[in-house]
């Protein structure tokens, strides 16, 4: 359960696909594995799993597949102390599934997911009374058009009731391609009130090799978050600039540090921490998720590791 939850805690709502994740449980190669992890991988769930240990009343919702793999997941999500009250079942479409294989990368089998069929109208059916956050990520975008749809629509029911709308761009090449994603994912950036975008991926999707540059596509964007690696994080707020180096920390696996960070980060905000304490936020969940195996907040597949910066 949150570390620090109460029921007064400010309430983040996650919205996205999460799917079952099977991965070898040494860490080693699929072929040669005779132990599999299997566990439940989504940015937007992740994002909330950190922010709910960070002592935010976090929720998540999607839809899952009405079979075992989605049964799972909604219990591995709801382990990790998330409301998952909200989650459609989906008897027609399958629960997602993707494959980690150490060293030769990740296979996703999604396509057709019971989440690729969010739509407008599950846009309208989302209980934003009291939230205080919407959090969503680019990833929504290349599921489907109807995902695509669903994502604005969300996001600008969030906003016309005064909730703060986080984005994390998220752009997977295995989903689309930079070309393609470059303009959908800028507009969805705008629509926002707090963006996170990775240096690296920026300049690949919009040619912007500086955190300035990602400044100066998006003036206007209130709160935009450039993570550079292992150099560090940089918040832009209004005419403000604010850095924070990466921790160095053992490196067993690096998915997930960045939905880790994003938590940590919208955790100290709605605290009311300073810029320096939010980044310092970030970095210390991202340090979380970099020296275990999976997705989630367990440790229980952690060994030493090479020495990296987060």
């Amino acid at each position: 359960m949150p570390a620090e939850s109460t029921a007064s805690a400010p309430v983040l709502l996650a919205v996205g696909e999460t799917m079952a994740m099977l991965a070898p449980a040494d860490g080693g190669g699929v072929v040669d594995a005779v132990d599999f992890l299997v566990d439940a991988g989504g940015a937007e769930s992740n994002v909330a799993a950190h922010a709910a240990a960070g002592g935010m009343t976090a929720r998540w919702v999607s839809r899952l597949g009405a079979d075992a793999l989605g049964d799972r997941v909604l219990r591995q999500v709801a382990a990790r102390g998330i409301d998952v009250s909200g989650v459609v079942r989906d008897a027609d479409r399958p629960t997602g599934l993707y494959v980690k294989d150490p060293g030769r990368g990740v296979r996703y089998y999604r396509r057709g997911s019971a989440a690729s069929a969010l739509g407008e109208t599950d846009a309208e059916a989302l209980a934003l009374d009291d939230v205080a956050v919407l959090h969503v990520s680019g990833i929504t975008a290349a599921l489907s058009p109807s995902a695509r749809a669903f994502l604005v629509a969300a996001m600008a029911r969030a906003r016309s009731r005064g909730v703060v709308v986080s984005f994390d761009v998220n752009h997977r090449a295995a989903l689309w391609s930079a070309a393609e994603a470059a303009p959908v994912l800028a507009d969805l950036a705008v629509r926002a009130d707090v963006v996170f975008v990775g240096r690296d991926e920026a300049e690949a999707l919009w040619a912007t090799p500086r955190d300035s540059d990602v400044r100066a596509l998006f003036p206007d964007v209130p709160e935009l978050v450039v993570k550079d690696g292992d150099v560090g994080a940089t918040v832009f707020a209004g005419a403000a600039r604010t850095f924070v180096p990466a921790l160095r920390v053992e490196v067993l696996d690096a998915v997930g540090a960045g939905d880790a960070f994003a938590g940590g980060y919208l955790a100290a905000r709605s605290r009311g921490l300073d810029a320096s304490a939010r980044l310092a936020a970030g970095h210390d969940r991202a340090a979380l998720t970099l020296r275990t195996y999976g997705d989630s907040l367990h440790d229980s597949g952690s060994r030493p590791g090479a020495d990296r910066p987060s």
